[in-house]
Parts: structure tokens; sequence; C-alpha cells
């Protein structure tokens, strides 16, 4: 087993760039991109690690995820036959206004064994998200009995007194008995840092949480284009790919790329 990724616990699938909001927080900037990870290329991905690793999580995201409710579904259903414990979406819950297609997409996330759902309720999705629909869908995700979380976005902490903020927690109080989630607090990059950066202060230089230590990789991260560790799963084979890689390598292929 690569000593690099021995400790490799988690799994998670930016699923598509595409996303239904604007939203001003956004790390990842501007969201251009249409495509999404194939499913079936996804779910073997998810069977071959968890066949090697012991993994403990599996999380899809996005962009926003449920516009290939699908290729989401087929990715639990994976985890689902692995016995793989967490199996976690975040979502912003706008993906159609269609209320029968909303109540069909929860039905088939909880047949599909997704049994932690994290949702992006905060002042800066409601900028451009209607509530109405993620309200409904809300309601149709905890009629199935799939654990139900809102997962806010707090500018500097989740105490600090500003006017995203205060919003914010007028927002969360309209989903009664709804539990929230610690959330997140904002990274200073892409949208955030060219829309909010009066919240930081840009002259320290500050460590994004979700960054690995590229020596002790304990979560990996599948791009929309099948990007994983300085390598593509649509060119070599995830073991291939687990197997071959290292830091010094894969930071080389990455710049390389630019």
């Amino acid at each position: 087993m690569n000593k690099y990724i021995k400790n490799l616990n988690r799994i998670e699938f930016v699923v598509t760039m595409a996303c239904t909001g604007k939203c001003k927080h956004c790390s990842q900037g501007e969201h251009k991109g249409s495509e999404s990870i194939k499913k079936r290329v996804a779910a073997d991905a998810v069977k071959k690690i968890a066949a090697e690793y012991n993994i403990e999580s599996v999380m899809t995201f996005g962009g926003e995820p449920l516009l290939f409710p699908d290729t989401v579904c087929e990715i639990h259903k994976a985890a689902t036959e692995m016995n793989i414990p967490k199996r976690q979406l975040i979502t912003n819950g706008y993906f159609s206004k269609d209320y029968d297609k909303i109540r069909c997409v929860a039905e088939k996330l909880y047949e599909s064994g997704v049994n932690e759902l994290l949702l992006s309720v905060d002042a800066f999705h409601q900028e451009t998200i209607p509530l109405e629909f993620v309200k409904a869908f809300a309601s149709a995700v905890r009629e199935k009995g799939v654990t139900l979380k809102l997962h806010p976005a707090w500018l500097q902490s989740p105490d600090a007194d500003n006017v995203y903020n205060n919003k914010t927690r007028e927002l969360l109080a309209e989903f009664d008995g709804v539990e929230i989630s610690e959330g997140n607090i904002i990274f200073p990059s892409g949208n955030a840092l060219k829309y909010l950066g009066e919240y930081f202060d840009t002259r320290k230089k500050q460590k994004n949480p979700y960054d690995e230590d590229p020596r002790d990789i304990k979560a990996i991260c599948f791009s929309a284009n099948g990007d994983i560790l300085g390598s593509n799963v649509y060119e070599k084979d995830i073991c291939e790919i687990l197997s071959e890689y290292n830091p010094k390598l894969s930071v080389f292929s990455l710049l390389k790329n630019k």
C-alpha cells in the first residue's frame, strides 16, 4: 500500500461545477463548467477504493450536484453496497421548480442510501436562490427519513455581527425544527475575495482548512472532469493512480497542466 495514502478514509466528488446559484461568497469563483463526472466511472472508483481502504465516508457536492441526480444516486448506491457508514450530500436544494420532480429526487436519494443531507441556507445562497423550492425539497427529504441539517456559510465567524450573518440567522429560523450544522467559515478566495474583501485581513496568509497534507492523504476529491491526485480517472485506473501517487510528482503534474 502506498505509504502516502495508507490512512485514506474519505472520498469526495465534485459532481459538477454547474450551479443554480451565483453566490458572492463562493471560493470557486464563477461556475462556468457544465460537465459532470460519469456516474459509472465514479461508482466503480468508490467500489475499488473501498475494497482496499477503510473508507468511513463519501460526500457528493458541487456546483449543484442535484442537477445530475442520477450520478449522485449512483455514487451513494455504490457506497451503500460497500458498507461505507457515512454517505453525505451537500446541496443548495434548488435544482427544479417542478414539485413532482423535487419529491421524486428526494425519494431516489433515500433509496440510494444518502444518510446525511447538508442543505446550504444562508444570506449568500438566498440572494439568488428562491427559498420556496428549497423548503419544498427539505420537506420531501424529511418525509423520507433522511437526516437533514442546515449548513450555513458564516462570514468571519458564526458569532460575528455583520449584515450577512444576521440575515443568515433570519433564514435559518424559517426552518422550524431542522438541525443546524456548524456550517463553514468563508475562506477568502474566488468570489469571496472579490466581493467580500473588506471583511478579510488580506495581509495575513490564511491556511485553507480543506487542504490535505500531501504526505498523509486522508481524503481524496474527484473533480467533475475526472482529475484526481495529479492524474485523471478516465485515463488511468483509480487503483493505479493511488498506488503510483507521489506528492512531488503530483505537484509537478499540476503545475505543468496549468
